[in-house]
């Protein structure tokens, strides 16, 4: 039995729900709050700590991440109780990645000395658009000139740097496109997230565009148009594609994302967190309570801030490994794939994706090729098929 925390790494994910304003286009579970009790979170996060490393015994920690919300808003001493509370439940990797998501507004840049003080190694910081126009209708609060700023300053702080943007946004051309990212890429470390913008329902975007008041969208070529520059302007640059929307150089891949595509063990607390964890054989899912203050409560008055836990099937495992392992540019492990399904692809249909360019078959792999990362979902559906 493959265990999966030694195969795909073990992370703790701990979500702080807070953000200054909610951005449009935002799905997370991310909450406005005028007043925080710093403290009472504080307690509930060790306490959930406590509560799951002792389900956890004797795995090695790969991973620490702090995502929301806007964790940067969190008092750094929150996040060096947490750092160490976590060192302290697990031994963990020599080279333990603590990644903190930040905003590149100037409140929370002054505070990246206190976090890399209390541990923190890695930032991702929300740049989202180096234009001013397009971080307004994003309802981002800062301007291109300060997150810049923000970026050059947690270069100086962090050993480890990476930023995200948004491309396919309204009223943006290729060549609009070319041109930020061209520049980004000369800004970047050696890690930085390409999301196209995806219209969800539930957001504000979501009930404009179902208004019609969305205008200026990308449409579907142009859309897979910048996808395929972006992959030709990264990769000249020296940060190819790892995954479908992440590029890095060598060595400087997320190791706590890589848990998630290579599916190893990650537990997640605070409100709306998943988790993955293997106990006794057999992998669960876990998800916490999602309203911040009930989630508190519940861990206060219960001692837990989960709410469900169900197996996996050997067939639910195997097809979830797929499809996050897809996602990379490595693929699939076929030895791994038939550990948990008990049998191999169907070798006709990799036979047919391969000959219409959309995956390489070796003895030991199966993966997308950059046209078949494009089609994921249509892939998945084929290889997937009973």
């Amino acid at each position: 039995m493959h265990n999966d925390w030694q195969y795909g790494g073990f992370g703790l994910y701990v979500h702080w729900p807070f953000c200054q304003a909610k951005c449009p286009y935002c799905d997370f579970n991310s909450h406005v709050a005028a007043r925080i009790d710093h403290a009472s979170w504080l307690d509930a996060y060790l306490s959930e700590i406590d509560r799951v490393s002792r389900e956890t015994k004797g795995r090695s920690l790969t991973s620490i991440f702090f995502g929301g919300g806007t964790p940067s808003l969190m008092e750094p001493e929150t996040t060096a109780r947490i750092i160490d509370a976590a060192k302290a439940a697990w031994p963990s990797a020599n080279d333990l990645e603590i990644t903190l998501e930040a905003n590149p507004t100037s409140a929370e840049a002054g505070r990246f000395s206190a976090f890399r003080d209390a541990g923190v190694n890695r930032v991702s910081v929300g740049l989202q658009a180096l234009r001013d126009d397009d971080l307004k209708r994003l309802g981002r609060l800062h301007s291109a000139e300060e997150g810049r700023k923000a970026y050059d300053l947690a270069r100086r702080i962090f050993p480890r740097v990476s930023f995200d943007l948004i491309y396919a946004r309204q009223y943006q051309d290729l060549a609009d496109w070319r041109a930020e990212l061209t520049e980004a890429v000369t800004l970047a470390a050696d890690h930085l997230s390409l999301y196209q913008l995806t219209i969800e329902p539930g957001t504000a975007f979501g009930d404009r565009h179902a208004r019609g008041r969305l205008a200026g969208l990308t449409d579907e070529d142009t859309g897979a148009d910048m996808y395929d520059l972006t992959r030709e302007i990264c990769d000249a640059a020296g940060l190819p594609a790892y995954e479908v929307s992440n590029h890095a150089s060598d060595l400087a891949q997320s190791r706590h994302n890589l848990i998630y595509w290579r599916g190893g063990d990650y537990v997640g607390i605070g409100p709306g967190a998943h988790g993955r964890v293997t106990l006794g054989g057999l992998r669960f899912a876990t998800e916490t309570e999602l309203a911040p203050q009930a989630w508190l409560s519940r861990v206060q008055s219960m001692g837990s801030g989960e709410t469900m836990r169900s197996a996996l099937t050997p067939r639910e495992h195997a097809e979830e490994y797929t499809m996050m392992a897809l996602r990379l540019t490595e693929g699939v492990e076929r030895a791994r794939y038939i550990a948990l399904n008990g049998a191999d692809f169907d070798p006709v249909t990799l036979d047919r994706l391969e000959n219409l360019g959309l995956i390489t078959v070796s003895q030991t792999r199966v993966a997308a090729t950059a046209q078949g990362r494009r089609l994921l979902n249509g892939l998945l559906r084929e290889l997937l098929a009973d």
